[in-house]
């Protein structure tokens, strides 16, 4: 059949013009009623599965590389494995810990997984910190490092700054390697601790601490705000919906809170006043789901770095701009995870201490893998996506995983 017949015998059969490859026609079909060849009957019983049931499995048939050993020695800079036992609305108080694992429980894994050093952030105050240090950075020396964090719970009291300022001489005396401040400052502490106006990150009572820090050669980790999504309403066109239904305390929208931008914006104005303090932003900032923000923090503040931890599911969604990220500020990013060790971890498998846990990070990390989970459990626990790989080279990799952590916390080569 020459062409010209074969394009004119399809002309006025509504049938051959068109595509059936999506879905077969109705049947009958017949040409000219109307009826859309791709219009099916719907079945009411598929109508309303529930969402916390749906567990789809990707049909994407693609490389899966396992990395159970990192390319370096791993100083994983973000991990808790103390708490302060007594607290009141959300805020840390007194010297009595809880421990969530030993020593001997978190070695094995480490040496399996390549971890030279894990920083246990939250190592409380005083005697508790002493105990911290003791029980970790004492019984496997060069293992463990432990940070001390602020004692919030005297902020009413007028000799607060020099309080604030002699617990930090003690810890450092003690032994710690920085200070950790949760999100409570600027979330939850008030005037009275639990009680009055709401305190901002800036407020300028902190203003000795910071200071103080600078003068003791302590790292502040800082983590302030939240991911974005969590200060909008818990709707239906909430990415985090599902994490926010677990965890409505997570929520804070609404009044009562500061907005995400009044937070990010008070942070960077303590930075400012205190350019001789060396800042680490943990969760790249609160703001990896904005990584231009963040660049533009970076590229303000010559004091800041940030980690990456617990934001791999955001980071591994735009594989293209984190690796730019990465490249760019490869000298101020650090290597870490939030580990919580299980069982105080399994509610956030995110963060669950464990082999899976790490082997995730690297394939984020060192691999161009497609399209693979960013946590260790069977429903995203974030956000329902998956991640790609950003394939770093060795030369950002042992930065990222060791030496900008070492330099910074004064750990040997």
């Amino acid at each position: 059949m020459k062409p010209s017949t074969q394009r004119a015998s399809t002309i006025g059969n509504p049938l051959r013009s068109r595509c059936f490859c999506c879905s077969p026609p109705l049947s009958p079909v017949r040409a000219g009623t109307g009826k859309n060849p791709l219009q099916t009957v719907r079945d009411p019983a598929k109508a309303d599965l529930r969402l916390a049931d749906f567990t789809p499995r990707s049909m994407l048939q693609v490389r899966r590389t396992r990395v159970d050993h990192p390319a370096f020695p791993v100083i994983d800079a973000h991990a808790h494995l103390s708490w302060m036992s007594s607290t009141r609305n959300g805020v840390g108080l007194g010297e009595d810990m809880i421990w969530f694992a030993a020593p001997e429980d978190l070695l094995p894994v480490m040496d399996r997984c390549g971890i030279r050093t894990l920083v246990n952030l939250t190592g409380g105050i005083g005697k508790g910190l002493e105990a911290a240090i003791a029980r970790f950075d004492r019984a496997a020396p060069g293992r463990f490092r432990t940070m001390t964090e602020p004692s919030f719970e005297f902020v009413a009291q007028g000799d607060y700054p020099q309080l604030q300022a002699d617990a930090l001489a003690h810890a450092q005396r003690a032994g710690a390697c920085g200070l950790k401040l949760l999100k409570t400052l600027g979330l939850y502490l008030r005037e009275r601790v639990d009680a009055g106006a709401l305190l901002a990150i800036d407020d300028r009572r902190f203003d000795a601490m910071w200071a103080t820090c600078a003068d003791l050669a302590l790292p502040v980790f800082i983590h302030s705000a939240d991911p974005a999504a969590f200060f909008l309403p818990t709707d239906a066109r909430n990415e985090r919906y599902e994490e926010l239904a677990r965890h409505p305390d997570w929520s804070f929208h609404g009044a009562g809170f500061p907005t995400h931008a009044e937070l990010i914006q008070a942070r960077d104005r303590v930075i400012a006043r205190h350019p001789r303090t060396t800042f680490v932003l943990m969760h790249v900032g609160s703001q990896a789901e904005d990584l231009g923000a963040i660049s533009a923090c970076l590229d303000r503040f010559a004091n800041v770095h940030v980690d990456i931890s617990a934001r791999i599911g955001e980071l591994g969604r735009q594989p293209r701009t984190s690796r730019q990220f990465f490249e760019r500020f490869q000298d101020r990013i650090l290597f870490g995870t939030d580990a919580v060790p299980p069982p105080w971890g399994e509610d956030v498998p995110q963060q669950r201490f464990g082999d899976a846990l790490y082997e995730i990070y690297y394939r984020f990390l060192e691999t161009e893998d497609e399209y693979f989970d960013y946590a260790p459990t069977a429903i995203p626990p974030q956000g329902r996506w998956s991640i790609y790989g950003v394939g770093l080279p060795g030369t950002i990799l042992r930065k990222l995983y060791h030496d900008n952590a070492a330099r910074l916390l004064g750990l040997s080569a």
